[in-house]
């Protein structure tokens, strides 16, 4: 018997891999991305509908937190690469909020509905 696979699985691994990949490419090129901060937030919502497990949502919700506290302080002290690095903590950032706000607004609806 074939083994089934889940297309929803499959395309929110890809959602991440191709959000993950434009935001580092993105910090990196000079050039503008049109519309680059809308692309990742809805690649994030898909990342954050299809591949977070109820199991990992403090894990992803304090790596979210933990990359808008301490990101812009460690990078200051980095003066040949800030910008570049500042560019893609930001595009991180937009990309894995959007995930973090449904993964968030999922566990306030599993914590209302016990």
């Amino acid at each position: 018997m074939a083994k089934k696979t889940n297309n929803l699985g499959v395309v929110g691994k890809w959602a991440f891999i191709i959000g993950l990949a434009l935001a580092i490419i993105a910090g990196i090129i000079p050039t503008q991305i049109p519309n680059l901060a809308l692309i990742l937030i809805l690649f994030g919502l898909v990342v954050g509908f299809l591949n977070i497990a109820e199991k990992d949502t403090v894990k992803l919700l304090v790596a979210i937190i933990a990359l808008m506290a301490v990101g812009g302080i460690t990078l200051a002290e980095i003066p040949m690469v800030q910008n570049y690095l500042v560019n893609i903590l930001k595009n991180i950032l937009v990309f894995a909020s959007a995930a973090g706000l449904v993964v968030a607004i999922k566990a306030i609806y599993e914590t209302g509905r016990a």
